[in-house]
C-alpha cells in the first residue's frame, strides 16, 4: 500500500465527482403497503427530477406505475408529499404538470380522476365503504385571495363532482377513516401556526350519503403539535403530541387522552410535507415505531397495551416513511456509510432486505468521512448541536504545518434538521481535503420542543451565532484553518449564510442557494404556508419592520466585505430570484467579489442533474479561487466579478 501523499487540503483528487453524484444516485420517499407489494417513490435527477412510483411485488418483481411524461408530484403547500395512493386494483396519484388527480389502473391505462383547474391534491386515503378517495384540496382559483385549503371527497364511480367535507381553517392534513369507515380524523391549523407550533386533531361521525358530522376537538392547541394521527385494527385513534416538551405517543379511548410512551425522545419530526410517517401497527397488540435520540433515529417496537418499548437493533441512524404489516415493516434507512434504501425488516427473525438503494455505487471507506456528534458552547449560555466531517481521502494527507480550510452548512427549514447518513454532497468536499462542520443550530428539531422554540424571535440571530460558534470552536480545537472558514446553505440556510457573512466577520467565503435577503420582501411574497412563518421566527409584520430591516443582508451590504456565490432558480416561487439578484448587484457595485449562477427551469431546490452538477462544481471553483487552492481536475469555470 502507497504512503499518502503530501498535498493542499482542497487539491486532493477524488473518485467522488458531481457526474457520479448526479448519475447514479436517486431520492427515495412515501413508502405504501398494499398486499403483498410494496411502493415507494424515486426521484430521478437524470430525467429532469421526474417521480416514478415503484411496486415490487412479494416475488421482487418491480414495476414503474407511472410512466414518462407522467410526474407524481403535488405543490400543495409547493413542498407537496402525499402525492400518491394505493387501493385495491389503482393508484392514484397527482401529476406534477397540471397537478390533476390520475388514476392508474391494473391494465397500465391511465386517466385523469379531477377535472383541469387551479386545484392541488395531496394526502389522500380511500374510502372504501363510499368508493370514493378523501383528501386535502389547495384551492387557487381566486388570484385575489391566498389560497384556500379543505378537505374533500372524490368520487370513483366516473362522477367528477367534488364535495368538500371541512372548511374554515387555514390548513388541513392527515385524514384517517376508522376501519369502519363511521368516523373520520384530520388535524387543522391556522396562521400564524406552523404545523410543529400548534395543530388541532378533529373527530367527526362520517354521515350514510358521506358528509360529515359534528366535528369533536380531541387534542391540540396553539401550543401543542399534534402529529400522525392513526387508527388501530381496532378502532382506537392514536396520535402524537409535544404537550410534554417531545413528540410522545397518545391514545383516544373512552373519552380520554391516555399516555402511551413517556421519553425524552422525538416520535414525531415537522410536517414540512404529507405523507410522514413514524409508527405503524404490525397488529392489533403492536406498534413498530422509529424516535430519534440527540438527533440520532432509532428504531422500536411498543407493546400497545403496556406502552412497554423493545428497541430492535439495526445498523441505520436515520429512519422514516415507516410503513407495517403483519409479521413485518418497510421504511427508509440510512446510516453513516450507507446511502438511503427501501428496507424490509421481518419482524419474527429481525432480518434486513434491502428493497432498493438510493445508490449501487460502492465507495471504497478509504474516501468516507465518519462523523462525530458534538455540541459546541454558544451564545446565552446555550449549548449547540453538529455533525463534523474531517478531511478523509486514503490517498492524500495535507501539508506539514496546515490545518484544513471548513465549509459550515447551515440546513434550511429553518425549522428542520441535518442528520449524519452517508451523503455525497458531503463527502465530495470532505474527499477533497476540506472538513464539513453540519450545523443543528437552536430551533433545529429532533432535539425537543424546548430546543425548537429557542429560535423563536431569534432568525437570524441564535441560528447565525450557532453556525459562527461551532466554526470556531473547530478553529480553537485546531481542527480546521481559522483563516479559511467558508459557510453555504439553501432556502432558510441561505438567510443564515448570508447573515452570518454579513453580521459577522469570521467567514471568508460563502455559498447562498436560493437564500433569502430580504426577510420583508419574503413576508410578503412567499406562498401561504409560509406566509405567517415569520412571526414566530422574527415577529408580525409590518408591526415589527424595524427587526426584519435590521436582520436582513440586503439592508447591510455595507458590512459585507468577503466573497459570494450566488445559485437561484428562476422558477422559484418560495425565494424569488429578486432575492438573490438585489444582492448580487449591491456586492457588483460594491466592489465584493461576486458569483451569480441562475438556473432555468428549476425551483426551490435543484432537481435537474446537469444544474446539480454545474453548482457543485461552481462552488469548488470558487473557494479554490478565494482560498488560492488549485484543483485536482478540470471545472468549468465560473465568472468571479470584481476579484
Amino acid at each position: 500500500m502507497l504512503a499518502p501523499v503530501e498535498k493542499p487540503y482542497g487539491a486532493w483528487l477524488s473518485p467522488i465527482t458531481a457526474d457520479l453524484i448526479v448519475s447514479e444516485t436517486i431520492g427515495l420517499g412515501q413508502i405504501a403497503l398494499s398486499g403483498d407489494a410494496v411502493y415507494w417513490v424515486e426521484m430521478r435527477p437524470t430525467e429532469g427530477g421526474r417521480n416514478v412510483i415503484l411496486g415490487r411485488t412479494r416475488d421482487g418483481e418491480v414495476k414503474e406505475i407511472n410512466p414518462a411524461p407522467y410526474n407524481a408530484r403535488t405543490r400543495v403547500h409547493e413542498y407537496g408529499g402525499g402525492a400518491y395512493l394505493v387501493a385495491g386494483d389503482s393508484v392514484f396519484f397527482s401529476h406534477f404538470e397540471d397537478q390533476r388527480l390520475y388514476r392508474c389502473r391494473i391494465d397500465d391505462s391511465i386517466e385523469p380522476l379531477t377535472l383541469e383547474g387551479d386545484y392541488r391534491y395531496a394526502d389522500a386515503i380511500f374510502d372504501r365503504f363510499r368508493n370514493r378517495l378523501v383528501c386535502v384540496r389547495e384551492d387557487h382559483t381566486d388570484k385575489t385571495r391566498e389560497p384556500v385549503n379543505t378537505l374533500v371527497s372524490i368520487p370513483l364511480d366516473g362522477n367528477k363532482r367534488i364535495s368538500v367535507l371541512a372548511s374554515g381553517a387555514d390548513f388541513y392534513a392527515s385524514p384517517r377513516l376508522s376501519p369502519d369507515g363511521s368516523q373520520l380524523a384530520w388535524l387543522t391549523w391556522n396562521h400564524p401556526n406552523m404545523p410543529w407550533d400548534g395543530t388541532d386533531l378533529w373527530l367527526a361521525p362520517v354521515e350514510t350519503a358521506g358528509s360529515l358530522g359534528e366535528s369533536k376537538h380531541i387534542a391540540g392547541a396553539a401550543d401543542e403539535s399534534i402529529f400522525q394521527p392513526e387508527w388501530s385494527p381496532t378502532g382506537t385513534l392514536y396520535f402524537i403530541s409535544d404537550r410534554t416538551g417531545w413528540w410522545n405517543l397518545y391514545r383516544w379511548r373512552e373519552q380520554q387522552i391516555e399516555s402511551v410512551t413517556r421519553m425524552e425522545v422525538e416520535f414525531g419530526v415537522p410536517q414540512w410535507v404529507f405523507g410522514l410517517s413514524t409508527y405503524a401497527f404490525e397488529s392489533a397488540e403492536r406498534i413498530v415505531c422509529a424516535y430519534s435520540r440527540d438527533g440520532v433515529s432509532h428504531l422500536a417496537i411498543i407493546d400497545a397495551a403496556s406502552g412497554v418499548l423493545e428497541e430492535l437493533e439495526t445498523p441505520y441512524t436515520e429512519i422514516g416513511s415507516l410503513r407495517a404489516q403483519a409479521g413485518y415493516a418497510v421504511f427508509i434507512a440510512a446510516s453513516p456509510t450507507e446511502f438511503p434504501a427501501v428496507v424490509q425488516l421481518d419482524l419474527a427473525t429481525r432480518e434486513v432486505e434491502v428493497l432498493r438503494r438510493a445508490s449501487e455505487m460502492s465507495i471504497d471507506s478509504g474516501y468516507l468521512s465518519i462523523p462525530e456528534a458534538i455540541q459546541f458552547p454558544t451564545t446565552a449560555g446555550a449549548l449547540s448541536h453538529a455533525f463534523f466531517y474531517p478531511p478523509k481521502n486514503k490517498d492524500f494527507t495535507g501539508l506539514p504545518g496546515e490545518r484544513p480550510p471548513l465549509l459550515v452548512i447551515s440546513h434550511g427549514g429553518p425549522t428542520a434538521a441535518t442528520n449524519n447518513v452517508l451523503s455525497l454532497k458531503i463527502q465530495y468536499w470532505t474527499s477533497r481535503g476540506i472538513a464539513v462542520l453540519d450545523v443543528n443550530y437552536r430551533g433545529s428539531s429532533h432535539y425537543g420542543r424546548e430546543y425548537r422554540q429557542q429560535l423563536k424571535g431569534q432568525w437570524g440571530c441564535a441560528d447565525v451565532e450557532d453556525c459562527v460558534n461551532g466554526a470556531l470552536y473547530l478553529a480553537q480545537r485546531g481542527e480546521v484553518d481559522r483563516e479559511r472558514l467558508a459557510i453555504r446553505g439553501s432556502s432558510a440556510g441561505g438567510f443564515t449564510t448570508l447573515a452570518a457573512l454579513t453580521f459577522h466577520e469570521v467567514f471568508k467565503a460563502g455559498a447562498s442557494y436560493y437564500g433569502v435577503s430580504d426577510l420583508a420582501a419574503l413576508a410578503k411574497e412567499t406562498h401561504k404556508f409560509e406566509s405567517r412563518y415569520l412571526d414566530h421566527l422574527i415577529g408580525p409584520y409590518p408591526e415589527r419592520a424595524d427587526l426584519y430591516a435590521a436582520r436582513s443582508p440586503i439592508h447591510a451590504v455595507d458590512k459585507l466585505s468577503c466573497p459570494v456565490i450566488f445559485f437561484q432558480g428562476l422558477e422559484d416561487k418560495i425565494v424569488p430570484p429578486e432575492q438573490a439578484e438585489q444582492m448580487v448587484e449591491a456586492l457588483r457595485e460594491k466592489g465584493v467579489p461576486v458569483a451569480y449562477v441562475p438556473f432555468e427551469g428549476e425551483q426551490h431546490g435543484f432537481r435537474r442533474a446537469e444544474n446539480i452538477k454545474r453548482a457543485l462544481g461552481a462552488e469548488l471553483y470558487f473557494y479554490a479561487q478565494i482560498f488560492g487552492f488549485d484543483l485536482a481536475e478540470r471545472i468549468e469555470p465560473v465568472a468571479i466579478e470584481n476579484l
